[in-house]
């Protein structure tokens, strides 16, 4: 886990004040000397959480608007672990929400849940962004979002209303090269830490999926909680792990 500061509203606006309110966060007019500083605040209509600007950091935003503008063939690996067709999915460690909208734009209707206040309100505002966009509305109309941990999600939901598949994206520790590339994920390590319950997570998504769970990996990562998958697609970036549980009817 990380020892940096908790995160800070920067003031950008007069809504900056409710929000903050919201998440619980302090709200500061100007920027702090700590170059470990998260931030979060508004800029260009976006939500976004950031260092500050001596570190040149972009910010981390969800734009699914931006994502669909700018897709990129590779993902046909997760629509197949998926299986069946159009399949409804929790997506258990929504994140980002970069695989629930790879899946929503391929018919899936999508669950994302997300226990993080800051990352579940950036999500929030990707999705409302979404809803208004001409070009992805109808993708976002698939997806929904509840901000609470996926396994009392799971855990309340009738029979009836569980989903044919639960998708989880842990997060795993990153080291040498992958953590200088990746600034989304070193945001998110000192935001979030790792998904210490991630096993706990995988007992009861198995329980509650009606057909299948699965799990994204590494490509050489163990795997999650020791436990084997009947199968499991790779590519050289990615490793799904598939744990079947029904078959999906014909």
């Amino acid at each position: 886990m990380s020892s940096s500061p908790a995160p800070v509203f920067y003031k950008t606006s007069a809504a900056c004040d409710a929000m903050a309110a919201r998440l619980g966060l302090d709200l500061v007019k100007k920027w702090l000397p700590n170059p470990e500083q998260l931030y979060v605040f508004f800029e260009q209509g976006r939500l976004g959480i950031g260092l500050a600007p001596t570190q040149r950091e972009n910010p981390v935003a969800v734009d699914f608007v931006h994502a669909l503008q700018h897709r990129h063939p590779g993902k046909e690996l997760l629509i197949k672990a998926l299986g069946g067709k159009r399949p409804t999915v929790v997506d258990a460690t929504a994140g980002l929400g970069r695989d629930s909208f790879v899946m929503a734009t391929n018919g899936c209707t999508v669950t994302m849940c997300e226990r993080m206040p800051v990352v579940a309100a950036l999500l929030e505002d990707g999705l409302m962004r979404a809803n208004i966009s001409i070009d992805t509305m109808d993708i976002a109309a698939r997806m929904s979002l509840v901000k609470c941990g996926a396994a009392d999600y799971l855990e309340r939901l009738s029979a009836m209303d569980c989903p044919d598949v639960v998708y989880l994206d842990p997060m795993f520790p990153v080291s040498g090269k992958s953590a200088l590339v990746k600034k989304e994920m070193r945001l998110f390590h000192s935001l979030v830490g790792l998904d210490e319950d991630s096993a706990a997570l995988l007992d009861i998504a198995l329980q509650r999926a009606r057909h299948r769970v699965v799990v994204k990996r590494p490509p050489k990562a163990p795997y999650l909680a020791e436990r084997k998958p009947q199968l499991s697609v790779s590519g050289k970036a990615v490793r799904f792990d598939i744990y079947p549980l029904k078959a999906f009817a014909k």
